[in-house]
């Protein structure tokens, strides 16, 4: 007879075999289902996205692809939008291999011009709606744009930077113009031609979508068809996804989670996104309550704001089943359940130019996925010991890595396997920052892994979970933010003369909040930099504190010593006042207070 242990036995690390036996079903079961519906995305495959949405636009051609802002918008509806702005994309020169950058608010137009593009195989690159100045200028040069698509509210931001990009390259503002509603009417309807996309396989690139990795600026993830494919499929299976789902989208469409595997889950399966052109805290449950959503997207910051949230009798009036995304932390994970009802959350692990994929398929709280000791083999996916201060690898005396034990965090490396494409890795469109993610002579001289920059940790059961990033590079409102990027931003002001940024905990939030150290020349004003950080920042880039030295400790080698300033955090040296918080409502940096310190000690300030 086999014993059954308590629930408490869940939470050990020792599953016992009742619990393992029932878990491992779950997941070969699972991980099957996934295999089975991805594995014919191959590199050589001539199967490309537009393909399959197009056959999914047909058979849901009369359901709901989209509710936003009041509007219902249906499969045919959406996809002779596509159409359309294929025709225009023709009309204005675009052709198969060029790309198209989208600066764009959430909107539904967003995946009809992607999608409409895709159908000629003019490469989309989706930039993140943040972006001002430098930082724009970077991503569009680095996507090769032959044109830049944005809307009216994003408008100026590219036309700050126009006389910066190659002559060559166009501007178009979405309701204006050649895309306006009645220019758009005029034109066709219909698919384009297949030729035009004859020839493109599965190792093509679609997409580009931008993450800002740890070398600086944002990097474009090469998104090849074989993987959007794989990232828009994977999650019907452990969803249950179809046609009479509403997924809940209130995060931005550039990014990986929400545009692909969000978005992708639901028009692959039949089922209707629900977006929102900013994610709202207090809207969030009335949203969920009035669309009557079965599913919503997270990143782990949104449960964080939520539960941060007064109690409310919308949280247990839904018709939601099921919750998917990443980055949801333990102690959040269940005060949520607990506080809304919603028990099926899964979580999942992986970058979106990574080839490591992780689920977590049986709402282990604060898990990030789980590969069955039975299958360790054929998943190649390991934690390797480095120095978590330097990222430096650790090697053996013959020159390879070592395989952490369980229990104890590594490097999470995953290795690279170019004829497969959930093991590919396509990199970013600059060789250089392409090379410095894949780490040779692992475990045997000659093979390549991917870096993934994160920390993992492994239990004795197989499951997975986060522990912190590695490098410089740090995450805040659910973003990364490149520390030598905000330097640079920094040192751009006259009285600033040695800035050095880090990210510090602060109760009560996910992940870190920006904190810039500093020497300045003569006295500093916090009026001027608020405005430069205000221009010349996204919103979550922006340091949160910042700390004025006489001077700052740095090593023989002129890097800049950080762990002493990232333990001593924002509160102020003894006897002195050095310390200062941004402040928005008075547009400026002021001396943190007793007071501030005891409201982000208590949580009671949204930071």
């Amino acid at each position: 007879m086999v014993a059954i242990e308590p629930e408490g036995a869940l939470m050990t690390g020792k599953l016992g075999l009742w619990n393992r036996l029932k878990s491992d079903f779950i997941y070969l079961s699972g991980l099957q289902k996934i295999d089975n519906r991805t594995k014919a995305f191959g590199p050589e495959a001539d199967i490309l996205v537009p393909d399959l949405l197009e056959a999914s636009f047909d058979r849901h051609a009369g359901n709901p692809a989209f509710f936003f802002e009041g509007q219902t918008l249906t499969y045919a509806e959406l996809e002779a939008r596509a159409n359309r702005f294929a025709a225009w994309a023709t009309a204005s020169g675009l052709k198969k291999g060029d790309t198209a950058s989208l600066f764009l608010e959430n909107h539904p137009d967003i995946i009809a011009i992607w999608f409409g593009l895709s159908k000629l195989g003019i490469i989309a690159a989706l930039i993140n709606n943040n972006l001002k100045g430098d930082g724009l200028l970077h991503c569009l040069r680095t996507a090769g744009s032959n044109a830049v698509i944005s809307d009216a509210a994003l408008s100026s931001a590219v036309s700050d930077i126009q006389s910066e990009l190659d002559s060559t390259v166009t501007h178009s503002i979405l309701g204006r113009g050649d895309l306006s509603e009645e220019a758009l009417a005029a034109l066709p309807a219909h698919r384009p031609a297949w030729s035009a996309r004859q020839g493109l396989t599965g190792k093509d690139i679609a997409l580009l979508i931008y993450t800002s990795g740890t070398t600086g600026l944002p990097k474009a993830a090469r998104m090849s068809h074989a993987r959007c494919l794989t990232m828009m499929s994977g999650f019907i299976d452990a969803t249950g996804a179809g046609p009479g789902d509403r997924i809940y989208e209130t995060l931005p469409l550039y990014h990986g989670t929400t545009g692909l595997c969000g978005v992708g889950t639901a028009l692959l399966s039949g089922a209707a996104v629900v977006l929102r052109r900013k994610f709202s805290a207090s809207q969030f449950w009335q949203d969920v309550h009035d669309y009557k959503a079965t599913m919503f997207v997270y990143v782990g910051e949104l449960g964080r704001y939520l539960m941060k949230n007064p109690p409310s009798p919308l949280e247990r009036d839904h018709q939601l089943r099921c919750a998917f995304g990443n980055g949801m932390r333990h102690d959040i994970w269940t005060e949520f359940t607990a506080r809304t009802g919603l028990k099926k959350i899964i979580e999942f692990y992986g970058s979106t130019e990574g080839n490591i994929s992780l689920i977590n398929l049986d709402s282990r709280p604060g898990a990030v996925g789980r590969i069955p000791p039975i299958i360790k083999d054929r998943m190649p996916v390991r934690l390797i010991d480095v120095d978590p201060t330097t990222a430096e690898v650790r090697r053996t005396v013959e020159g390879l890595c070592r395989e952490v034990p369980a229990g104890i965090p590594g490097e999470a490396v995953g290795k690279i396997e170019e004829a497969d494409s959930r093991w590919r890795f396509d990199g970013y469109n600059e060789k250089a920052a392409t090379e410095k993610k894949v780490l040779r002579n692992v475990f045997e001289h000659g093979d390549a892994w991917f870096r993934s920059g994160d920390l993992l940790r492994q239990d004795e059961d197989g499951y997975f979970y986060f522990v912190d990033r590695l490098g410089d590079t740090f995450r805040w409102k659910s973003e990364n933010v490149s520390t030598s990027e905000v330097e640079e931003v920094l040192a751009k002001c006259d009285f600033v003369t040695m800035p050095n940024v880090y990210g510090v905990e602060v109760p009560h939030a996910e992940g870190r909040a920006g904190m810039a150290a500093m020497s300045v020349s003569g006295a500093p004003d916090m009026d001027g930099l608020y405005r430069h950080v205000m221009q010349a920042l996204p919103a979550y880039a922006r340091p949160v504190f910042l700390r004025v030295l006489p001077d700052l400790q740095v090593t023989g080698t002129m890097k800049f010593r950080k762990v002493d300033l990232v333990r001593q955090a924002y509160l102020p040296s003894p006897g002195h006042q050095d310390v200062w918080i941004i402040d928005p409502s008075a547009e400026t940096y002021r001396p943190i207070t007793a007071a501030d310190i005891e409201q982000i000690e208590a949580g009671t300030v949204r930071l």
